[in-house]
């Protein structure tokens, strides 16, 4: 392609992404602009956003908040944005909100769904579950986190490959990969 059209789409691009995320962000946010040209002729280019902030609404009026100190729009999948140091928080109605930490992540534009991972915490009100990868999806109402997950809340704590649960019907699934293998629950009692 010609260096001006190329120019001029990612000018476009530019003002089109600082219109979508000024609005809904309550920061400054940063663009930076990033170009890799590898001399086999493959080009990689993306923009980092500081202080990311995106919030959404259900029809049921539950809310979902992600947040996260640096996120990474790929010009060749502009509907994904990868994530650094990420805190997500769902508000449901008339229940206590659920707070999500992890290293990193990625968030679907389009859809809300969000892959938290890398030192995953979840946290509601005395319960918390930690691990690895946390695959969160708001059109599923569904949140599974697996690898070395690890459950805990005043009166015992669980050890499982993985923990499942129905936001919508509040059901936990907890279990392992292989039938051989058992989950491990300790009592404080």
């Amino acid at each position: 392609m010609n260096k001006k059209i190329i120019a001029i789409i990612v000018t476009i691009f530019f003002i089109s992404v600082f219109l979508f995320f000024s609005p809904k962000s309550s920061k400054d946010t940063k663009i930076i602009k990033k170009e890799n040209n590898k001399e086999d002729n493959l080009s990689y280019s993306s923009s980092f956003i500081e202080n990311v902030r995106y919030e959404s609404q259900d029809t049921k009026g539950n809310k979902y908040l992600i947040k996260a100190s640096l996120g990474e729009i790929d010009y060749q999948n502009p509907n994904e944005i990868f994530l650094t140091d990420v805190i997500g928080i769902i508000k449901l109605v008339d229940k206590s909100n659920i707070e999500i930490k992890s290293d990193f992540g990625k968030y679907n534009i389009d859809n809300n769904d969000t892959i938290f991972s890398k030192n995953v915490k979840i946290e509601k009100s005395n319960d918390k579950i930690y691990g690895d990868y946390l695959d969160f999806s708001i059109e599923r109402n569904i949140m599974s986190l697996s690898k070395n997950v690890t459950y805990s809340n005043l009166s015992s704590m669980i050890k499982a490959d993985v923990v499942e649960i129905d936001l919508a019907t509040k059901k936990t699934k907890i279990f392992m990969y292989e039938d051989k293998k058992k989950v491990k629950i300790k009592n404080f009692n």
